[in-house]
């Protein structure tokens, strides 16, 4: 099995799928390359001799110019190649997209609501309208933990720091946020905590929740209770009653909605783990199902594949406004745009933006645009969707929750243990991390480079997205993933605004 991989023909770098030392001679394209310094699993070598300010290409496209002449067989980094985004840009639409064939129908074992919306978990949800009621949630979650039995999953609470001392927009997305939570499917029950002095009181929130189902959602308002925790307690049975009714029965995957991340990505994520999940949003996406991609600010230098990809010009405008907002957001904020990649993204082999960027958009495979979302807005297009979110890993992985996710998809290079408010699947995009952090990671998708114990050859990227494919419908249908089997359930606003 060869240690590295040249992922485009156009390429004139290539990625060390393990650590090259220096001496090693590459066979590639019918040419040599000796290896003139010690190369790190993830990160790039030269193929040619490049002179200073040359385009470095991955993945078939630039991820940045050389700071200095390069000799072939050399490290390439964020010592010798700077990036070439710059800030605001004009864009043209040139659709090259296609829509996917149909597949044959899967099934999952998941809970319909009787609104017609479906659940893969049936929990028991402690929304609170602001943080200064988190530690009565906190204690209600554990004092009613004996309601979880027969058909009901989990109790959870979601504390947060916000609801009150908020402004404008930022405040608004606090209240549509936690209206997506209360509304979310993968509660059958929901008690919302409010304190009674706040912005985001209960009487404001009931606005933006509609007609409400009396016996899934109750209300509570602490500084009208003489005794909260008695009285919570006393609705979470109730709800527990009613959520108890709900039975798993045989749903089609074509109402699954899939939310797409990935974080401390490594040099290999962009060629293991985030195409894995790509080839997975085509299996759904074929079978009728809805994926979310977002962290819009990683998109930045890989935007032009997915504006060419939405299904129509007005999609293609959004997608436009989708980035160049993001980019204003980092502006008004007097932020550098491409401050990005992090720490652990650097030591893991990724350089610029754009190498990031071209990895992590690996996650949309090939399907058609059919949604442009903002955020907190709801899913209704079936089919590939970009959410409006930014890159950090529980404000995102919550956005996706909030637009309808039953399930995110988390791909990762470093491992994290956090979850999100629904199922949250860390995929590795090696199999070191994967048998390092065991008790973090669902599935790994380092089989692509490197067997794991046990095995004597690789898997395809085809059979591994169908592998991931079925993990998923198992995870929809009931079985754990390691956060949940940890206890863990974690929820983030996205917080733009000024605080009072």
């Amino acid at each position: 099995m060869k240690n590295y991989i040249k992922i485009n023909p156009g390429d004139n770098v290539c990625v060390a799928l393990a650590p090259i030392v220096k001496g090693e001679t590459l066979s590639i394209d019918d040419t040599k390359v000796t290896v003139l310094e010690d190369i790190p699993q993830g990160h790039k070598i030269a193929l040619c001799d490049m002179k200073k300010d040359s385009e470095i290409i991955k993945y078939g496209y630039r991820i940045g110019y050389a700071k200095e002449d390069i000799k072939k067989g050399q490290w390439i980094h964020t010592h010798n190649v700077r990036t070439a985004l710059g800030d605001l840009l004009d864009y043209t639409y040139e659709p090259n997209g296609k829509e996917l064939a149909e597949a044959p129908h899967a099934f999952f074992e998941g809970y319909r609501r009787p609104d017609g919306k479906v659940g893969v978990r049936n929990e028991i949800w402690i929304i609170p309208t602001v943080g200064c009621v988190n530690s009565i949630a906190t204690a209600l979650e554990k004092q009613a933990a004996h309601l979880v039995k027969g058909s009901i999953d989990a109790i959870a609470a979601f504390p947060h720091p916000y609801g009150c001392s908020q402004m404008g927009d930022d405040q608004e997305n606090t209240r549509k946020a936690l209206a997506a939570m209360i509304q979310h499917p993968n509660a059958g029950g929901v008690l919302v905590l409010g304190l009674g002095c706040e912005n985001s009181n209960i009487p404001v929130l009931k606005e933006y929740l509609g007609d409400i189902d009396e016996k899934r959602v109750k209300f509570l308002v602490c500084q009208e209770s003489d005794d909260e925790m008695e009285d919570g307690l006393n609705l979470l049975s109730q709800l527990a009653d009613y959520a108890g009714t709900f039975q798993r029965e045989p749903i089609d995957a074509k109402e699954l909605i899939i939310g797409m991340k990935c974080g401390g990505s490594d040099g290999l994520s962009g060629i293991t783990a985030n195409p894995v999940v790509g080839g997975f949003s085509d299996l759904l996406i074929a079978r009728g199902g809805t994926t979310i991609l977002t962290e819009v600010p990683e998109m930045f230098g890989a935007e032009t594949i997915l504006m060419n990809r939405c299904a129509n010009e007005a999609l293609f405008e959004k997608t436009v406004d989708l980035i160049n907002d993001f980019k204003n957001y980092f502006k008004r904020h007097n932020q550098t745009i491409y401050e990005n990649p992090s720490p652990g993204n650097k030591k893991g082999g990724i350089s610029t933006l754009e190498d990031k960027s071209l990895g992590c958009t690996q996650k949309s495979g090939s399907a058609l645009v059919k949604g442009v979302l903002e955020y907190a807005e709801p899913v209704s297009a079936c089919g590939l969707n970009l959410l409006s979110a930014p890159g950090n890993d529980l404000v995102a992985a919550t956005a996706l929750a909030l637009s309808g996710a039953h399930i995110v998809l988390f791909t990762t290079g470093r491992g994290t243990p956090f979850a999100s408010p629904v199922p949250t699947i860390k995929i590795s995009s090696n199999t070191d991390l994967a048998e390092h952090k065991n008790n973090w990671i669902d599935f790994n998708a380092g089989k692509l480079v490197k067997s794991e114990k046990g095995q004597d050859s690789l898997t395809s990227m085809e059979d591994l997205s169908m592998e991931l494919f079925q993990y998923v419908l198992l995870v929809a249908s009931g079985k754990l993933v390691k956060s949940e089997e940890a206890g863990f359930h974690d929820m983030a606003i996205f917080k733009q605004g000024v605080t009072l």
